[in-house]
C-alpha cells in the first residue's frame, strides 16, 4: 500500500500535479493517521518531497509541513538549490512554515540541515535577500542586546537570532558564505559598470568620428561648388 502510493505521488508531481499529489498524501492522515503519513514521508524521494512542501508557506499550510520530520526536512531542504530560484522565496516560506510550527523546535530543523553537505548553502540562500543586513559591519540586528522573544518574526531575524546564539560555528559558516555572495555581487556590478563605461566611450567615440566624417564630406563639397 505504502510503495504504491509513493508510486502515485511521485507519478503526480512528475506530471506537475503537486496539488493533488499533496491531496493523495494528506488524505492518507484520515485513513491511518498521522504516523502512517510521517513513515510515508520517510520512504519518499527527497526531490519529491521538496517538490511538494516548497509550494506551501506559513499563508498555505499543508499537513506536510505540520507533521515532516527534521531529518526528513533536511534532505528535502539541501536539494532547494537544484531549482535554481534567484530569490529563494520558496525556500524562505517552506522553512518558515515548518521550523516555526506550532509544535517545532527550530534548532531541531536547523541542526538537521547543518549536518548535511550543502546545508551551510541551504541556510545562506535562505537569508541570501537579507546579507547586507546579517552581514553588515556594525550588525543591524545587534543580536547580542536582544532576547529571542523581542526578535520574534518567524523569519530571517529570528533565524539569525537562532544561528548566532545556539549555533556559533554554523552561523560562522553561514556568514562567510553570505559574505562571498555580497563580494561576487559587488565584483559582478563593477564589472558590468566597468562594461557600460567602455560601451559608452565607444559610443561616443563613434558619434565623433561620424561627425568628423560628415565635416570632412562637407568641406569637400564646399570645394566642389567653388
Amino acid at each position: 500500500m505504502t510503495h504504491a502510493l509513493i508510486i502515485q505521488a511521485s507519478s503526480l508531481i512528475q506530471s506537475g500535479d503537486i496539488v493533488r499529489a499533496e491531496e493523495l498524501l494528506t488524505a492518507l492522515v484520515e485513513t491511518d493517521g498521522d504516523h502512517a503519513l510521517v513513515e510515508v514521508l520517510d520512504d519518499m524521494p527527497s526531490k519529491d518531497l521538496l517538490a511538494v512542501i516548497r509550494e506551501y508557506d506559513s499563508s498555505k499550510q499543508s499537513i506536510l509541513s505540520l507533521l515532516i520530520t527534521p531529518d526528513q526536512f533536511s534532505r528535502a531542504v539541501v536539494l532547494d538549490r537544484l531549482y535554481g530560484e534567484r530569490s529563494h522565496e520558496h525556500l524562505r516560506g517552506m522553512v518558515n512554515a515548518v521550523i516555526f510550527r506550532e509544535d517545532a523546535d527550530a534548532n531541531e530543523f536547523i541542526d538537521a540541515i547543518a549536518e548535511l553537505e550543502f546545508g551551510y548553502e541551504a541556510l545562506a540562500d535562505y537569508l541570501s535577500d537579507r546579507a547586507e543586513e546579517v552581514v553588515g559591519t556594525s550588525n543591524a540586528l545587534e543580536t547580542e542586546d536582544i532576547s529571542r522573544s523581542e526578535i520574534s518574526d518567524h523569519d530571517w531575524k529570528e533565524v539569525t537570532w537562532l544561528l548566532r546564539h545556539d549555533h556559533p560555528d554554523v552561523y560562522a559558516n553561514v556568514l562567510a558564505l553570505l559574505t562571498t555572495m555580497l563580494e561576487n555581487e559587488a565584483s559582478a556590478e563593477a564589472e558590468l559598470a566597468f562594461i557600460d563605461e567602455d560601451e559608452e566611450k565607444a559610443e561616443a567615440e563613434a558619434k565623433d568620428a561620424a561627425a568628423k566624417e560628415a565635416k570632412a564630406k562637407s568641406d569637400e563639397d564646399d570645394d566642389s561648388a567653388i
